[in-house]
């Protein structure tokens, strides 16, 4: 968060307009971004709405003046590069993506920074906007060429837009936007999940689970039912075809389950997953299903795409140049894209300023935590302030020590998640002994806080091999607890041997709190880690087995 907070600070704010200001035909000082920001490039300007959100949630986050100063004067000449023609939209490919993440950079400065003109320029971009968006949420036509008319948006993504749109009603938009809402609600995709149809394969991934996030929406905003079982089914469905990172989507597409098509992606790409916006997506989605229905299990999923995927990004360089995928194939390496300022670098600034709502939430009945981060959460219970610390070395060791503390003489309950993995997973509150908690729920512990408690968690990270899919068993990634082990190779390593099943399992750390794990094939040692801590190594997140 702090690596992307200072990057967006750091951006020239002439360059982050001039795409605005100069297909509006006004006068535009300062150099150019270059990539896919610029002017005439492949998506303009596409990032924008994102980091005025990404320092908007920052200030939230921290309270730091220079992050809600930057995006109020963000938005602010913004506002000035308005032109009724609506030119900035004209020969565009993205209205409807560039559209949706204005809107929310908006949302998210009226409601983080109280921005007084947010509002009012939400209603002028809606009024500029409006006419180059389709009649209704429409599919990409990604065979759509260079040239062609980009205003039958070939390879927009009008389907995600409802979320925003409720968002934008809830914060006292005005009805046109709930109208717009249930406009572009891509109800032909939703509902056919909702019948426990999978539609996802040959779709573009991560767009279609970032629009599972308006079906959430949409039944938090109407009260549908369907659309909440479409969420379901749709993170469900790409759940059972991802890999062991929890990753989805080689070459950006979904595949076909029960083909062998993950399996045959690890030697036919190198783009196994968008990282940075395909997790952006599952977490918000995940969070969202998480909230409504206090199930675990999202949160699992939750925790494995964040240590497994994103975590392992590198940093975003100051001329844009960025990590956009994972590759999961045989002796791949950490590359970044080939151009700069791809569409990436807007959503991993977001996805770490919302690191906070991750963690966990709270209700009336108490506070649920998530993550299991080292650091303190501060919230208000029934109007009393309490305060939750997390003290452990997670997810490299199996304990984790919390400490509640409330201000007044008040019962609230404390929900840890035990992930379904956590077989045996104990807890012990205060002195007392440590007692069995059941895997794949929330454990709850309800009492009085005000003199302070102590708890103690203990996650045995059972060690188990998972399969790439049921057509290549043999192929097998070493998952311990959340974490995904990547076998590092070094350069002796010209053709990596195969492993015996016994001999993945039986890794362990070689001192305590190690990030690294060590195995034995025969005489050939073997060193395994978690993507986030491999930095310019060979590696392998799969195994052939013996």
């Amino acid at each position: 968060m702090a690596q992307t907070q200072r990057l967006v600070m750091g951006l020239d704010e002439d360059a982050l307009l001039k795409p605005f200001r100069v297909r509006g035909g006004l006068a535009a000082p300062g150099p150019d971004m270059g990539g896919w920001y610029d002017t005439d490039a492949f998506a303009p300007a596409h990032s924008f709405g994102q980091w005025v959100s990404a320092l908007a949630r920052g200030y939230g986050n921290s309270g730091d003046a220079a992050a809600k100063a930057k995006a109020q004067r963000l938005i602010g000449l913004y506002g000035q590069s308005l032109t009724a023609d609506g030119g900035f939209y004209r020969h565009n490919r993205f209205p409807a993506y560039t559209y949706d993440k204005l809107t929310a950079g908006l949302l998210d400065a009226h409601v983080q920074t109280g921005a007084a003109e947010a509002m009012p320029l939400l209603a002028r971009t809606t009024d500029i906007a409006l006419p180059y968006l389709p009649p209704r949420a429409q599919p990409r036509d990604e065979h759509a060429k260079e040239g062609e008319d980009f205003t039958r948006h070939a390879w927009d993504e009008s389907y995600t837009l409802a979320e925003n749109q409720f968002l934008a009603w809830k914060a006292g938009a005005g009805d046109r936007h709930l109208g717009l809402a249930k406009r572009f609600l891509y109800d032909d995709f939703f509902l056919a999940l909702a019948r426990g149809q999978n539609v996802l394969p040959g779709k573009h991934a991560y767009s279609h689970v970032n629009a599972l996030s308006s079906a959430a929406q949409a039944y938090l905003s109407l009260g549908a039912r369907p659309y909440l079982q479409a969420a379901q089914a749709g993170l469900a469905f790409a759940e059972a075809q991802s890999y062991a990172t929890g990753g989805w989507g080689p070459d950006e597409h979904f595949i076909t389950p029960g083909t062998g098509a993950l399996g045959r992606s690890l030697t036919a790409t190198k783009q196994g997953f968008e990282t940075p916006c395909g997790a952006h997506a599952h977490l918000k989605l995940g969070r969202y299903l998480l909230r409504i229905t206090r199930q675990s299990h999202y949160g699992d999923s939750m925790e494995r795409v964040l240590y497994n995927t994103v975590l392992g990004a590198t940093p975003i360089a100051p001329d844009g140049r960025a990590f956009y995928y994972s590759d999961y194939g045989p002796r791949a390496r950490k590359a970044t894209f080939g151009e700069p300022w791809p569409c990436c670098t807007g959503s991993l600034p977001l996805l770490a300023a919302d690191h906070g709502l991750n963690m966990g939430f709270t209700d009336p009945v108490g506070v649920y935590v998530n993550l299991y981060l080292p650091g303190e959460m501060g919230w208000r219970q029934n109007g009393r302030a309490c305060r939750l610390t997390i003290a452990t070395q997670y997810p490299y060791a199996d304990t984790v020590a919390v400490t509640v503390e409330a201000e007044t003489d008040h019962p609230f309950s404390v929900f840890l998640r035990i992930p379904a993995w956590a077989k045996g997973a104990t807890l012990a509150v205060g002195d007392g002994p440590a007692r069995p908690v059941a895997a794949g729920a929330f454990a709850e512990i309800r009492r009085d806080w005000r003199r302070g408690g102590r708890l103690r968690l203990c996650l045995p990270a059972n060690p188990r091999l998972e399969a790439v899919d049921a057509q290549n068993p043999n192929l097998v990634a070493l998952m311990s607890g959340p974490l995904a082990l990547m076998r590092v190779f070094d350069s002796a390593d010209a053709a990596p041997m195969a492993v015996s099943r016994e001999a993945l399992l039986a890794a362990a750390h070689p001192r305590p709190g190690s990030s690294e794990w060590h195995a034995h094939a025969g005489a050939k040692h073997i060193e395994l880690r978690p993507f986030m801590d491999i930095r310019d190594q060979t590696y392998s997140l799969y195994q052939e087995l013996t």
